[in-house]
């Protein structure tokens, strides 16, 4: 028991030590965020909470001073995740507290695709002489309606809404079902589109296309979640049709130069 102890202690002090990031204090809470910006005269995790909770507005409906919660949902907490990037630049993230509440009882897994698949499409981009193209879609989840009946009190990142009652409506960060909730959705809008998915990986989606030469092929669609590879003659129209339903992060939009974690670049064979 006091090996426990020690082991928990010790864990807590390197926690405790472990709160700068390229000399940046990082705050473990919304209020300690505020009062760093407040002794430093800056704005700069203020202004990340404001982005972050400007994204998942559409997360909650708040409920009416006399209304009350309706049967069935559960409480929740959450919290704020902060962190800052290599440029400096403060991030914030709303997570929900989803470890806290026993799963629904449908499917909360959601597949992705695979490393071969995505080796194969790579092969037959080049052997057809198809474009390829990458988009990140921002705040994916927060796309699709949560499947979980839930309700959270607001704290002080929600302004003049703080100690509201919220009904939480849309998957959130955190919460168990919301990776499943996202690719059922997303799911629909390739079928929208007209994609089918393939028989031997769900997240490999294709549609018969054909080229202004007459030949014929398939255009592919790759999903990793919120990551999507296309492979098609005309690859960026696709992704502006994606640009049309949902925000793309811009600087993960186009020709790929890293996909998933990997160097992606062009190489042409000497000519006989």
């Amino acid at each position: 028991m006091a090996t426990a102890h020690r082991i928990v202690s010790a864990a807590k002090a390197r926690y405790r030590k472990c709160n700068q990031k390229f000399g940046i204090t990082i705050p473990r809470s919304v209020q300690e965020a505020l009062k760093i910006d407040k002794d430093t005269g800056t704005t700069y995790w203020a202004d990340a909470i404001e982005k972050e909770m400007r994204n998942n507005r559409i997360a909650f409906k708040f409920l009416q001073e006399n209304e009350q919660v309706p049967k069935g949902y559960t409480f929740i907490r959450y919290h704020m995740n902060f962190e800052v990037k290599m440029d400096f630049t403060r991030k914030a993230r709303f997570v929900a507290g989803g470890h806290i509440k026993d799963p629904p009882t449908e499917i909360t897994y959601s597949s992705v695709v695979s490393r071969d698949s995505i080796s194969i499409e790579f092969l037959i981009a080049a052997l057809n002489d198809l474009d390829l193209a990458a988009a990140d879609i921002g705040n994916a989840y927060l796309q699709a309606e949560t499947k979980e009946k839930i309700y959270a009190i607001a704290g002080p990142e929600f302004g003049e809404f703080q100690g509201r009652t919220m009904i939480i409506i849309r998957a959130l960060y955190g919460l168990k079902s919301s990776e499943a909730a996202w690719h059922d959705h997303f799911e629909q809008t390739l079928h929208d589109l007209g994609f089918q998915t393939s028989y031997e990986d769900p997240d490999v989606w294709m549609h018969p296309e054909v080229k202004g030469n007459g030949f014929m092929y398939y255009e592919y669609i790759l999903v990793y979640v919120d990551d999507l590879l296309i492979i098609s003659h005309q690859a960026m129209l696709i992704v502006n049709t994606f640009e049309s339903q949902y925000r793309l992060k811009d600087d993960e939009v186009g020709k790929p130069k890293t996909y998933l974690g990997a160097h992606v670049k062009e190489s042409h064979l000497p000519e006989d």
